[in-house]
């Protein structure tokens, strides 16, 4: 898969620049849902089989785990702080180092610290339930539809659907990542998890 784009904080939504392209194998994505339950007491008694109540408030925790490889490949890095060289050629070792550092860094480093994930999906029904024609758009969480309306009926502030590829991925940090050297490629093989989340700051 050659849609995959790992953003620095310092991106202002472009797949061009402050953004590193990967290439990966194979993607896995993980939803797991947060529901308080509590043995109802006697209830084995009264109804002849135990019962168990739980309450869903709408808390999950999601993780997107990666594997792939780095090759070399130009980067563009644009902003503050004197990053006018335009596109520069790293080799895939500095890039995985340049991945490394970022996860290393904190949040208020924009042009270390990565803060967003977009991989490409085929998609023919677009945000309204239209039937379109065939487009990439970037893996979200996020359901069809207005506020109160279509999926989103009930929910008041709906985060909004992706339109195009350069709509916005998933928020959040990279939890882990791993690379390996070896002798006789020139390529880099990594492994990553991509959590989730709201950052601060």
């Amino acid at each position: 898969m050659s849609y995959v784009y790992l953003k620095t904080k310092a991106n202002d939504g472009s797949l061009t620049q402050n953004v590193i392209p990967l290439k990966v194998t194979s993607i896995s994505i993980s939803t797991d849902k947060t529901i308080p339950s509590l043995e109802v007491p006697i209830s084995g008694l009264s109804f002849g089989e135990a019962t168990v109540a739980a309450l869903d408030i709408g808390m999950s925790r999601k993780s997107i785990t990666l594997q792939g490889f780095i090759m070399e490949q130009s980067i563009t890095k644009v902003g503050k702080g004197g990053h006018d060289k335009g596109a520069l050629t790293y080799t895939a070792h500095e890039i995985a180092q340049m991945i490394a550092s970022g996860v290393d860094s904190t949040g208020l480093a924009k042009h270390q610290a990565f803060g967003e994930l977009v991989f490409l999906i085929p998609s023919k029904v677009d945000e309204n339930f239209t039937q379109v024609t065939e487009r990439n758009i970037p893996w979200t969480f996020t359901s069809r539809g207005g506020a109160n309306e279509l999926d989103n009926y009930r929910v008041p502030i709906p985060n909004d659907f992706p339109t195009s590829s350069t709509s916005e991925g998933v928020k959040g940090f990279i939890r882990q990542f791993g690379c390996d050297f070896t002798a006789d490629t020139v390529e880099v093989a990594f492994n990553m998890t991509f959590e989730i989340a709201t950052v601060f700051p």
